[in-house]
């Protein structure tokens, strides 16, 4: 099974946590959000628990991680 393939990827104004939005082979959406630790070289991981969710448009999936998200759509 492929990866997803991600549209946006949006950091937090520190750089510790993004959100990825993607979309998957079926022609769904979702996104998640991760995290990294400068003191951890093995890279970012998920910790938002989002991925399970499906929109039917990239859209939709921005607009639902901006309501689910605190830093995220916040300017």
């Amino acid at each position: 099974m492929k990866k997803p393939l991600v549209i946006t990827s949006q950091n937090s104004p520190d750089g510790l946590l993004c959100v990825d939005v993607f979309q998957r082979q079926d022609g769904s959406f979702g996104f998640e959000e991760f995290r990294r630790d400068p003191e951890d070289a093995s890279g970012w991981y998920a910790v938002g628990g989002f991925s399970a969710l499906r929109f039917e448009t990239a859209y939709d999936a921005d607009r639902d991680a901006a309501d689910r998200v605190s830093w995220f759509g916040q300017d």
